[in-house]
Formats: structure tokens, C-alpha cells, sequence
């Protein structure tokens, strides 16, 4: 934690839309040493599919990485799975007045609001991100999380339930654009989407439902619940730290890789020709990681449960045909090349229709 005054603050890439983060810094100390110093704060008038709550079984609950960075439990079950959980300290305010807040955050009064907040101060982790990982690091991943998800799940009363379901269907989505012929007719979609996708998404779309029960009837662990590339570094002694546990909670067992194999396709950090190796990796080394921890239940109904979880993302096709006619686009809230994000998108959406559709069958 930096007590004196920082001398330099950098802000680091993150969702600015979550009204929970007010922000995420790399914080230099005058001793040259650095951090990362991320602020929460509580919810206030915010509106929209990422308002923050005050419900602590919410997905978007904005005290639980509060909660979680100070319980123990979690770093003892993540020893020896190859993975981690980053030091951290925190402090908590009910207002900007409150002077041993002034002093844990090196002089700064946080920009939000006058009610509650909270301040996680994180090591600084070396290694490699997450957006550079090669074959190995995934395979890596999948297998540390496969041996923690083994065990027994950390239940609290800060723990997430049901996201799945929330996270998917509380989103604006403009559904009509799927039967919009006109939509389908654009320049982006005409030239970069595969044929048949349009049918194939028709059918996820109406068969939604069905998909979420399959999640939700699914063997259950502890899950991350927003496990993909920017959210990983690997260490140069080959273990994994993970970040950004605001969403931890209930999850069926293999939901984080439904989450972890398509994301890192969509924002751009891996190629969509290469996602069936991907996933076959990912799938493989964390059904391995299960097994040496102990799991001892039916692989095939963990498969199903990476494919159907991938429902998740049903909002994201129709969004795509609405901003099709935009001059830009952003993957991950920075600039992208239109036609290589739609041509890579295409790819990675009728990945996703396919194991819909084999895990319906």
C-alpha cells in the first residue's frame, strides 16, 4: 500500500462501463515500488446492464471483491492448482471525509461520490498477460482451474448465484435485427460472416431457455465467472494469477471455460482459426485438472456444460448487426479494424452456434 505521496499513477485498461470500478490504476510509490490500486465504489443512481448492486448474491454486487480478497479460504483451496490469488490490502470508507482513507490512498479523495467505498491495493504481478498467452499458458489455465474447481465450493453470503441467467437476459438487446433482412444485407455482415449463420443463430436464439436450464442443472463449483485472457497473468515460476474475482459465486463445473475459450476470440487476443485447438486444449487439461483433484463425475456432462454455457453470449449477434453500419468499432474498448474484428467475430459466433446446437442434441 503506497502511505506517502505516489509519484506517478497510470490507468490500465479496463471495462469502463461497470459501475462498480471507478477505476484501475498502476500506482508508483516514492520508493519506486509499484501497485495496482483499484477503486469500488457503491451504487448510486446508475442505470443499465451494468449498473452496480447493493444485493450480495448479485452478479454485480460491488462489495465482493471487498469481501474476497480478505478471506482466507479462497487462497488455501487455490495452493497447489497452479493457481493464485494476488496479495492485497484494503481499506473501506463510508465517506470522503474519513482521514485514514485520505492517508491509505496517498493523498487522493476518489472522484465518485460522497457514500461508501472501498480501495483493494494489489501487488503489481510480473509475468506474462493473459493477452500474450500461447497454446501452453491456456492448457496451463484450464488445468489449475479444473484441479480447484475439484473441491469443494466456498459458499458466503457474498457469493454470486445465478449469473448465467442474469448477466445473459437483463441486457438491451435489439432481437428484431434478426429477422431484419436489411440488417443481414450490410457490407460487414455480407462480407465477413460465414453462410449459414444467420439460421444457426436463429436456433441458439430460440432455444435459449433450454441452454440455461442445462447450465443450471449442471454438476456446481466455485467459479470465477469472468475467467478469460485479461484476466490472467502467468508468473515466471509458471503459476497463474488470476484477477478480477467481482462476479465469483455458484457456476456450473466447466462454466469458466464456456466464458475463457470464445472471449479471448472476440476482443481479438487469439485467432478464430485456431479456436477448435483452443478449445479442444482447454477442454482436454481441465477435464485432467478435475481429475487429479479428485472430480470423479461424468466428463461428457462437463462438455456439455462448456458448450451450453457459451448461451452467454446470444445478446452479441444482434448488438454486432446494430453497430454494423457504424465508421468504427472497438474490441475491448480500443480501436479495431472493422473488417477483421466482423471476419474474426463471424467465426468465433458460428463456433459458438455449433456447440449450442451439439449441446442441445
Amino acid at each position: 500500500m503506497i502511505t506517502g505521496s505516489p509519484t506517478a499513477r497510470e490507468t490500465l485498461r479496463h471495462n469502463p462501463l461497470n459501475a462498480v470500478t471507478a477505476t484501475i490504476e498502476r500506482v508508483t510509490g516514492e520508493n519506486g515500488e509499484t501497485y495496482i490500486r483499484k477503486e469500488l465504489r457503491e451504487p448510486s443512481d446508475s442505470v443499465g446492464p451494468w449498473a452496480a448492486s447493493s444485493d450480495p448474491r448479485h452478479w454485480n454486487y460491488w462489495r465482493r471483491e471487498l469481501e474476497l480478497y480478505q478471506d482466507p479460504e479462497l487462497r488455501a483451496q487455490l495452493q497447489g492448482t497452479g493457481l493464485v490469488l494476488p496479495k492485497a490490502d484494503v481499506t473501506e470508507h463510508t465517506d470522503h471525509g474519513e482521514a485514514a482513507g485520505l492517508v491509505a490512498d496517498g493523498g487522493r479523495v476518489p472522484e465518485s461520490h460522497g457514500g461508501g467505498w472501498g480501495v483493494l491495493w494489489m501487488e503489481d504481478v510480473e509475468g506474462r498477460g493473459g493477452t500474450e498467452f500461447e497454446l501452453g499458458d491456456h492448457a496451463a489455465l484450464a488445468r489449475g482451474c479444473g484441479r480447484w474447481q475439484a473441491g469443494p465450493g466456498i459458499v458466503r453470503p457474498w457469493t454470486s448465484t445465478g449469473f448465467l441467467r442474469d448477466y445473459s437476459t437483463t441486457r438491451v438487446v435489439p432481437w428484431e435485427l434478426l429477422d431484419d433482412d436489411a440488417a443481414w444485407q450490410q457490407p460487414l455482415v455480407v462480407e465477413n460472416w460465414p453462410a449459414g449463420l444467420r439460421a444457426a443463430w436463429g436456433r441458439l436464439v430460440a432455444h435459449r431457455e433450454e441452454l440455461l436450464r442445462i447450465v443450471e442443472q449442471s454438476p456446481r463449483a466455485s467459479c470465477h465467472l469472468d475467467l478469460w485472457v485479461c484476466n490472467a497473468i502467468r508468473r515466471p515460476d509458471g503459476e497463474i494469477a488470476l484477477l478480477d474475482w467481482a462476479f465469483t459465486g455458484d457456476g456450473a463445473v466447466g462454466e469458466d471455460m464456456g466464458n475463457h475459450i470464445p472471449d479471448a476470440v472476440f476482443d481479438l487476443f487469439w485467432p478464430a482459426e485456431r479456436l477448435p485447438e483452443l478449445a479442444d486444449t482447454c477442454i482436454t487439461n481441465y477435464l485432467e485438472g478435475l481429475r487429479e483433484g479428485g472430480w470423479r463425475g461424468n466428463p461428457d456432462d462437463v462438455r456439455r456444460a462448456v458448450m451450453a454455457s457459451t448461451v452467454k453470449y446470444a445478446w452479441l449477434l444482434p448488438n454486432l448487426l446494430g453497430q454494423a453500419s457504424n465508421p468504427s468499432h472497438q474490441a475491448y474498448h480500443q480501436q479495431a479494424d472493422s473488417q477483421h474484428l466482423f471476419q474474426q467475430r463471424g467465426l468465433a459466433l458460428a463456433f459458438v452456434a455449433d456447440w449450442c446446437a451439439e449441446a442441445l442434441s
